[in-house]
């Protein structure tokens, strides 16, 4: 089977809703979205979770939580193409089920707002 060239996924900034967008399916376009080197976490459903290796050690924000871990800074989610040794797109379902996922597992930081006495 061919490679995907154009692939959907799921896209999740830190403080924002997870979004579904089409991204090439190379190296650099990876790199942009987490800001970094990438790192690729085993996920559920044969999807795989691409985030930023450095996020941690360079105080990236947590993301979402996992138990006792958590993703720190952007990422995205992709297929597991394991037969091909490559990434795919992601299904209707997967998409269905990620974004319910990881909408529970979302942080949510909450704006400081100067009214609340915080110093200019």
């Amino acid at each position: 089977m061919k490679n995907e060239e154009i692939i959907k996924v799921i896209y999740k900034k830190v403080n924002k809703a997870p979004k579904i967008i089409e991204i090439k399916n190379d190296l650099e376009t990876k790199q942009k979205l987490v800001n970094g080197l990438i790192e690729v976490v085993p996920y559920i459903n044969n999807m795989l979770i691409i985030c930023n290796e450095e996020g941690k050690i360079n105080n990236l924000k947590a993301n979402v939580l996992f138990d006792y871990d958590f993703i720190a800074g952007d990422f995205i989610i992709v297929g597991d193409d394991y037969e091909n040794a490559d990434f795919k797109s992601l299904t209707e379902e997967q998409i269905k089920e990620a974004v319910e996922d990881i909408n529970k597992r979302s942080i949510k930081y909450k704006e400081k707002s100067n009214t609340q006495g915080v110093e200019k």
